[in-house]
């Protein structure tokens, strides 16, 4: 026998026949769904909403924070007032929003994904929901991270710094809640390095090298960072540098896996050409 075996049926490709308008109207679904999904996040904190404005969003003001304790800060009850006529009722919907969000972010990770990875690779639908678990991981950890690192020494430095004994220290509730929004939702991005990492090297625009060469310059910029995130403390701002520049160390290692992955690719489709 010399002929030739038959070649493999590549699989298909959803997006191959699609218009521009098509995909525009299928992320616009796309997006209408994760976002229905943080929706059902909101209804959930809606019947926890007690527990989650005095626990969660009011718990670290009390001086008996449990992660005050753990991490041994003599920690200070804060003065939160309300000073605009609104004030709690926007603090008290964004807190189940913000809730929403991060509860229903899975869902929206999975829908944004769902319509961007058709157009890097053909794909099974059990590696979307991979992806999803590997991306809305790093993002809740960055939010614990924040929620149990950042806010505790950031609000006690805040409430016990005075430039003079008769200024007293008390807080907005609106202001207290933007900035505890803020370094939470901050974090849960900046923890996205590892998940930018990894698909930067499967499309061959970063390496281990590269991340190896300029490892010293992510270091300094990590204490940079962590200077910006936190009080003027040297305690605090190693304890907030130490987990960024690990958070960078696993870049590189994630980095080697999306480079030993894309080369493999590469050797599937042309290496027995």
């Amino acid at each position: 026998m010399t002929e030739d075996p038959p070649k493999a049926t590549p699989p298909k490709d959803r997006t191959a026949n699609m218009s521009f308008l098509d995909h525009l109207e299928e992320l616009r679904w796309r997006i209408l769904k994760g976002l229905t999904g943080m929706g059902i996040g909101i209804v959930v904190a809606f019947f926890l909403g007690d527990f989650l404005v005095d626990k969660v969003m009011l718990g670290p003001t009390q001086s008996d924070f449990f992660v005050y304790k753990l991490l041994g800060i003599e920690a200070i009850d804060l003065t939160i007032q309300s000073r605009k006529l609104p004030g709690q009722f926007f603090t008290y919907w964004g807190t189940l929003i913000v809730f929403g969000i991060i509860v229903g972010s899975p869902i929206f990770f999975y829908q944004v994904w769902s319509f961007v990875e058709p157009a890097m690779e053909r794909s099974e639908k059990w590696k979307s929901i991979g992806h999803t678990i590997f991306i809305t991981f790093f993002f809740l950890l960055g939010v614990a991270f924040g929620y149990f690192i950042l806010v505790p020494f950031a609000l006690q430095f805040f409430s016990q710094f005075q430039i003079s004994d008769a200024i007293h220290n008390d807080f907005d509730i609106n202001e207290y809640f933007s900035s505890l929004t803020m370094w939470v939702l901050s974090c849960g991005v900046i923890f996205q390095l590892p998940v930018v990492s990894y698909f930067l090297s499967k499309f061959g625009l970063l390496t281990p090298e590269f991340l190896k060469k300029y490892r010293r310059h992510a270091i300094i910029f990590c204490f940079i960072l962590s200077a910006f995130l936190t009080p003027p403390d040297p305690v605090s701002q190693v304890l907030i540098a130490i987990p960024l520049i690990l958070l960078f160390q696993l870049s590189v290692w994630i980095t080697k896996v999306g480079v030993r992955q894309r080369n493999k690719s590469l050797e599937k489709a042309f290496g027995n050409g």
